[in-house]
């Protein structure tokens, strides 16, 4: 089981530092044409915001666990990784794009299986 979370914080690490990245060193236009679409119609700030926490939440997935300092940090941000694809589903599946909504589906089950199996480990 430890292997399985492991490997879904990784997933999970990974989509986020990629999304983060993006999201906070570009603007809305830029996303759009990259395609993230889920974007188009905000605030480049807003956007940046998103972003940064995002990168702050790829930390969290990670490292309270593998350093055991504030281990509860990591089911914290696996919670907030899954609170982030319901909005984002919720605007891909407004836009028609049912193959993202179904990815922003399977990222937030990740999230509530590290979630769920992280908490029950404290």
């Amino acid at each position: 089981m430890n292997t399985a979370l492991w490997i879904a914080q990784a997933m999970l690490f990974i989509v986020f530092l990629y999304s983060g990245f993006y999201k906070s060193s570009r603007s809305a236009p830029e996303l759009v044409a990259m395609g993230q679409t889920g974007v188009e119609g905000m605030q480049d700030p807003f956007i940046h915001f998103i972003g940064v926490v995002e990168l702050l939440g790829c930390a969290g997935i990670i490292f309270p666990w593998l350093l055991k300092i504030v281990p509860v940090l990591t089911p914290v941000a696996a919670v907030g990784f899954g609170i982030i694809m319901v909005p984002a589903g919720i605007i891909h599946i407004r836009r028609g794009e049912y193959g993202v909504a179904v990815g922003n589906t399977v990222v937030l089950l990740l999230a509530a299986f590290v979630a769920v199996g992280r908490f029950s480990q404290l």
